[in-house]
């Protein structure tokens, strides 16, 4: 599994087009580059761009839900691909994001690409900057300490 990293300012054009930048499009390989899957994000209004081996990866996790005799799992299955999208890169490296996948995120011309992990979050660029620039580094940090302070690594947590 890949992770990517960095954060891309982006344009969206009127028909929904989004070119990826040189610096992502660097980190994806060969057979990775062909497809990708684009979906809502389960917490916050943005998108997520799944490259096909992060989406498989994923659909083998749904796929152990017995969605056929647990209403639960059949209505977070069907929740959850609501609105998924296979988008490939054109020839000039841009993807076609579909409008009501741009309507739910909020998303108009200015947007912000940031790796997570295997994935990559598209944002609104108004939306992304208003969440982030809320943020404060103690706020930060004692989520930090929350998720992360208990965790143990081969170097006694360093």
């Amino acid at each position: 599994m890949t992770n990517y990293i960095g954060e891309f300012d982006c344009k969206i054009d009127t028909k929904g087009r989004m070119m990826l930048p040189g610096g992502l499009l660097k980190q994806f390989s060969g057979e990775l580059k062909a497809q990708f899957v684009i979906n809502k994000s389960v917490f916050q209004k943005c998108l997520i761009l799944n490259p096909m081996d992060a989406w498989n990866e994923l659909m083998q996790n749904l796929a152990q839900l017995n969605a056929r005799f647990n209403k639960e799992h059949n209505d977070f299955i069907r929740q959850y691909t609501n609105g998924n999208t296979m988008v490939e890169i054109d020839a000039t490296n841009r993807i076609l994001i579909p409008k009501r996948l741009l309507d739910y995120a909020g998303i108009e011309k200015d947007v912000v690409l940031t790796a997570s992990l295997n994935t990559i979050e598209i944002w609104s660029a108004q939306h992304y900057n208003e969440i982030m620039n809320t943020y404060k580094p103690e706020d930060f940090a004692a989520l930090a300490q929350n998720v992360m302070g208990n965790k143990t690594t081969a170097n006694n947590g360093n």
